[in-house]
């Protein structure tokens, strides 16, 4: 059996993953709140952990495996979205739903086995909240129900902060029904434009942090094996976490590993709508970049690195993937993924090891071996129309070689006519033209004619 290492955040140290029950291997992952389409950045945790499913799945069997990731769809922000839109909640969730659903299987995710809204678990929730005031960790005022953070000696060991930092990190609230400033809310009151359900408490609606406790417990029972996310929700969504399920099931440990992904950035910088370089993964996909190249490019950084997209990456990404489209067609997948890729996944999900073992076996011609290693990655596997097939059959090396050729020339003779020209024509075809000191690279774009190029060949 392949040994699986993880790191685990909560020990700070990578492991040697045990399941609690190897029949029954659990794994619970903080999906979206749905109130709009996904950005790039909610499809890296999404991708991360849906090479763990496949990893778990091939080492312990696709029946022994668990996999849950939740929708938040009671929030401020999704009510914001109906006052602003004036259409209702439950239509701007579907849809947000339905929209999430179909880019994350664009770009290769298999769906989870459950996928839960907080909707459907807010009785599970007020049992819970109910459980912890009876416990003395929580406590009711003026409508609201909130945690009790000193009741809770190992408050803050998940993260690893101080109390100062918890402070600053949670932008805490201040409220005159607080015992203390860094209590978080359970439970608050609804008015009547505003989603409620009734309760001991009155008429109102969860915090977000008991939605997550309360469906991993209905659906993973009160010990687990896996929690995953963003490394954003380590701190307070995940410590919040911690703190509610150990209180309220003292007798278990909650979640025994837990692992987070680091944030994206674009071309250096972090994603903001402010930078204009903010976009969502239907903004990609609509313009022309297949699902496969997304995913190629999140899969050649490991998971607990930022992951910078770039121009550059996506473009290398095509030109992999079409060589490795051309070298596996019509060709039977080996019956298992190579060894070494097997083993480089299995190390705290190296993925970008993975991806320089498949980079080997194109060289090497191994191309059945190419083939079920890359699909069990999640690539070669995703739809791309006649992108592969226009792509796959002309040699854009042979067009680099030539502009490079005639621009080394042009730099002797003061004469950039031709290579004005060539340029000219490789951009007329779809073709992207990167020329730097280090030499020419093309790469085909979203509107790329293979027949545009017919007169320069």
């Amino acid at each position: 059996m392949v040994e699986i290492k993880l790191h685990n955040t909560r020990t700070r140290q990578k492991e040697v993953f045990e399941p609690i029950d190897a029949q029954n291997v659990r794994m619970y992952v903080c999906g979206p709140t749905v109130y709009d389409r996904a950005h790039l950045g909610n499809a890296r945790p999404v991708i991360v952990f849906d090479v763990l499913q496949r990893l778990l799945r091939h080492v312990y069997g696709a029946e022994h495996v668990t996999y849950v990731r939740n929708f938040t769809d009671v929030d401020d922000k999704i009510n914001a979205r109906a006052a602003e839109t004036g259409r209702s909640i439950g239509e701007i969730c579907d849809e947000t739903i339905g929209w999430f659903l179909e880019d994350m299987r664009a770009v290769g995710a298999q769906d989870p086995d459950e996928m839960p809204r907080a909707t459907q678990y807010i009785p599970q929730m007020i049992e819970m909240i109910s459980e912890l005031i009876e416990k003395g960790h929580a406590y009711a005022a003026e409508g609201h129900v909130l945690f009790a953070v000193e009741s809770y000696d190992k408050y803050g060991a998940l993260s690893g902060r101080s109390l100062d930092d918890m402070i600053a990190g949670a932008r805490v609230e201040v409220a005159p029904f607080k015992r203390n400033p860094m209590d978080f809310v359970l439970w608050k009151p609804s008015d009547s434009a505003t989603p409620g359900w009734e309760s001991p408490w009155g008429y109102g609606r969860p915090g977000w942090h008991i939605e997550c406790s309360a469906m991993a417990y209905e659906l993973l029972g009160d010990a687990f094996d896996i929690h995953g996310g963003g490394n954003d929700l380590m701190f307070p969504h995940h410590e919040n976490e911690v703190a509610q399920s150990c209180c309220a099931h003292p007798e278990a440990e909650f979640a025994k590993v837990w692992m987070h992904n680091e944030m994206l950035q674009v071309e250096g910088k972090k994603m903001s709508k402010s930078l204009g370089n903010f976009f969502t993964v239907r903004d990609l996909l609509d313009q022309g970049v297949p699902g496969d190249v997304i995913r190629f490019v999140m899969l050649s950084t490991h998971y607990r690195k930022p992951m910078d997209w770039t121009e550059k990456k996506r473009g290398e990404a095509e030109k992999t993937l079409r060589k490795w489209y051309a070298l596996t067609a019509g060709i039977e997948p080996a019956p298992n993924a190579a060894a070494a890729v097997m083993e480089a996944v299995a190390d705290d999900l190296n993925t970008a090891g993975a991806i320089t073992v498949l980079h080997r076996l194109a060289s090497e011609g191994a191309v059945a071996e190419l083939a079920a290693s890359a699909a069990f990655l999640g690539l070669l596997g995703v739809d791309l129309g006649d992108w592969t097939e226009e792509t796959a059959a002309v040699d854009l090396d042979a067009f680099a070689k030539r502009l490079a050729d005639v621009r080394l020339n042009a730099m002797e003779t003061k004469d950039f006519s031709e290579v004005d020209r060539l340029k000219m024509a490789l951009l007329a075809a779809g073709v992207e033209v990167r020329m730097s000191r280090e030499g020419v690279e093309l790469s085909a774009g979203p509107q790329f004619d293979a027949a545009k190029l017919e007169d320069l060949k």
